[in-house]
């Protein structure tokens, strides 16, 4: 039973990698700002690099994610218990993934260890500690994210399109006769925001564009979410091997970071099209406000160890910018939350199956 441990495992991952690796660049595939290709480049990297470094980082939630808490040791500890969590919260993410449909791996992981934990020994779950510690975070996040898009977008439109050409006019020394004295008058440097046409006529020492510059930022912030998304499950999906001992934890780490990396370049292609094309259709700004809030929360989470979804955080902050550009597809988000609510269920009664079969 324990040499099962490790495909399914890595069947889990796999499956995290296709339907979590490319939400960081879908606002950046969504505005246009990036080929499909190229963005799916970049979200690997940026995910593998956050998985590796995940242990340093966000060590506290592998102890979570392995049950410890919600049961007796000796049932978490269990091979078949954890193969069970395991198949449950594989099979409902690939299900999902196949659908085109945007879920939480987190969400697929705590139906698995209830599921396998009733089956167990239904007296013994916790759910106190599993409403504190898991449910909480998952429930909240994806709300104060839409709020926070929906005013990031607002200030963010505050900026005139037009004047795109920031210029950084050089020093200047001027001689003024006054009397029979003449001073020295010096202006600093100044940066100025304008058109394109006022900045060629002032001959500044530098100038560049704000489009492109938000731009750049644009991409570097979804690969701080693809860096944080992978910082944050990296270690929930390394539990699994941690937990039954099976290996060493950096060795678990490096396994899991290779297949995430696998499934998010050949099976991300139906969630990325429904995140990035679906949902709403984004503008620049739109994109970059979605991301910069997605990153901030789960960055934040994993410093404090609270278990959020980077799908739930994303697909809010997607759906407040959309709002705040009237341009949201209701429908598209209603199945999204449907799926939501279906995952923990259906990953709890795949992994009750699975542990009464096992």
């Amino acid at each position: 039973m324990e040499y099962l441990l490790i495909p399914i495992a890595l069947l889990m991952a796999f499956g995290n990698g296709a339907n979590d690796n490319f939400k960081g660049f879908a606002t950046v595939w969504g505005s246009g700002t990036l080929s499909y290709r190229h963005a799916l480049l970049l979200a690997s990297i940026a995910t593998a690099a956050g998985s590796l470094l995940s242990l340093s980082l966000a060590g506290g939630l592998a102890e979570q994610f392995s049950g410890k808490g919600l049961l007796p040791q000796a049932i978490v500890a269990a091979p078949h218990f954890i193969a069970s969590v395991g198949i449950g919260a594989a099979l409902t993410v690939i299900i999902a993934t196949r659908a085109g449909l945007p879920i939480s791996t987190t969400h697929a992981l705590i139906g698995g260890l209830i599921g396998a934990g009733l089956a167990a020994s239904p007296g013994e779950v916790q759910f106190a500690r599993l409403w504190n510690t898991f449910l909480l975070p998952l429930l909240f996040s994806p709300v104060v994210a839409a709020l926070l898009g929906l005013v990031a977008y607002r200030l963010l439109r505050m900026r005139q399109a037009e004047k795109d050409c920031a210029c950084v006019m050089p020093l200047s020394a001027q001689l003024v006769p006054r009397a029979d004295v003449a001073m020295l008058r010096i202006a600093a440097p100044q940066l100025i925001v304008a058109e394109n046409a006022s900045c060629d006529s002032k001959r500044p020492a530098m100038r560049f564009s704000i489009a492109q510059a938000l731009d750049r930022l644009h991409i570097g912030s979804a690969a701080l979410i693809c860096f944080a998304r992978a910082v944050n499950d990296t270690p929930k999906l390394a539990a699994l091997l941690i937990a039954a001992r099976m290996l060493h934890a950096q060795v678990s780490i490096i396994l899991i970071a290779a297949v995430m990396a696998v499934g998010g370049l050949v099976f991300a292609r139906r969630v990325a099209e429904t995140m990035s094309r679906r949902v709403t259709r984004m503008d620049h700004t739109q994109g970059l406000a979605a991301n910069l809030i997605t990153a901030l929360l789960v960055l934040g989470a994993s410093k404090f160890g609270l278990p959020v979804s980077t799908t739930h955080v994303s697909v809010g902050s997607i759906a407040g910018v959309g709002a705040g550009g009237h341009a949201f597809n209701w429908p598209i988000f209603r199945n999204i939350l449907l799926s939501w609510v279906a995952t923990l269920p259906l990953a709890g009664c795949i992994a009750w199956i699975a542990l009464k079969v096992l």
